[in-house]
This record gives C-alpha cells, sequence and structure tokens, in this order.
C-alpha cells in the first residue's frame, strides 16, 4: 500500500499544494480549516498529534487521492468532527458554512450516547455506521475519508484496538467504499496490509 497521507501536517502545507489547482476555493478551505482549529482548539488525537493533522490528513485523501474537488465536501472534511469532539453543534456550523456542509457534518456525526457503558457505546456505534448506507454520496466519501486517516497506520494503535477497528472497517466502511472506485481500491490493498488480524 503506497498511498499514505500525511504529507500536509500544517495548512501552510496543504496550501502549498492546493494552491496549484486550478478547480479549488482555497478561501473558503482557509475558512473552514480556520474554524476547525477554533472550535477543537488545543484537542490531540489519541496518538498525540494536534487534531488538525487528522483533519488534513482526511482533506489529502479526498484531493490527493479521490480527486474530490466540491468546496462543500472538502469543507464538511474538514470540519467533520466539531459536532461530535467539540462545543459546536449543527447549527453553528450551517451558520457558517451554510445547509450543505452542515448536513454532510451532522451525516458524519455519531450521536452522544447518554449511559449504559462500553456496551452501549458499541451498539449505538455500529448503529451509526449502518445508518451511513442511506447517507448522500458526498457525506459518504467524507467518512471514507476519515477513516482512511485513521487506519493508514494502524500499526501504531494499541494490538486489541487493531483488531476491533480492523473488523469494524471490514464490516462497515468497505462496504461503503464499494461505489467509489479509488476508495474502493485503497480499502482493498489496506485490508491485504493487515489481513492478519482477521
Amino acid at each position: 500500500m503506497d498511498d499514505i497521507f500525511t504529507a500536509w501536517r500544517t495548512w501552510d502545507e496543504a496550501r502549498a499544494d492546493l494552491e496549484g489547482r486550478e478547480a479549488l476555493d482555497l478561501p473558503a478551505l482557509e475558512r473552514a480549516v480556520a474554524a476547525a482549529r477554533e472550535w477543537h482548539g488545543e484537542q490531540r488525537r489519541p496518538t498525540g498529534v494536534p487534531y488538525v493533522e487528522h483533519l488534513l490528513e482526511a482533506l489529502e485523501v479526498l484531493v490527493r487521492g479521490a480527486g474530490e474537488t466540491g468546496t462543500e465536501v472538502l469543507s464538511a472534511a474538514l470540519l467533520h468532527d466539531v459536532v461530535e469532539d467539540t462545543g459546536a453543534t449543527v447549527g453553528d456550523v450551517e451558520a457558517r458554512f451554510g445547509p450543505r456542509v452542515a448536513e454532510l457534518v451532522d451525516w458524519v456525526s455519531k450521536p452522544p450516547v447518554a449511559a449504559g457503558g462500553r456496551q452501549a457505546k458499541r451498539a449505538a456505534k455500529a448503529a451509526y455506521l449502518r445508518r451511513l448506507r442511506d447517507a448522500p454520496r458526498e457525506a459518504i466519501v467524507v467518512k471514507l475519508a476519515d477513516r482512511v486517516s485513521n487506519v493508514q497506520r494502524l500499526e501504531q494503535m494499541p494490538p486489541d484496538f487493531q483488531r476491533r477497528y480492523y473488523a469494524e472497517t471490514v464490516t462497515y466502511i468497505l462496504p461503503l467504499a464499494e461505489g467509489h472506485p479509488w476508495f474502493a481500491a485503497w480499502y482493498e490493498d489496506w485490508r491485504r496490509r493487515y489481513a492478519h488480524l482477521r
């Protein structure tokens, strides 16, 4: 698997690469990056890296990998975790980025689980992942890019997490990729690379 998307660790690195691509609305993407930074603040990923790196990886997957150019899809990718992981609401996203971006972010945001422990959380997550089968194409590609960022270096995660996340990805995410040729090919290569986790 040669396609690993980690070149854009900062917005300056991303923008330098994006400037040569005429179909992209860079000012709109810059606004989305600024909002993501504002809402995520000092949050870090489980690996310890600044949260914005994950968002830029998802953007890189869509642009450099899947060839996406739509401003709303790319903005939603940059904002895809703000409702789930910050105090921002779907209404906040809509007020700043319009109803379509807000709709896409809403589709890919896991609903909160009030109580019930680990089993309840896993059941809610499975229901959310199943619901994505009914999502619009644009929301699905945002989710596919998000998961590429999450699984492209799966070996860096704890072993028990690796097996669980591999199984979840094969069960719920690979079927979503079937209608998207670039993602289908990427995930098939990924599945072969991590086949030892079956």
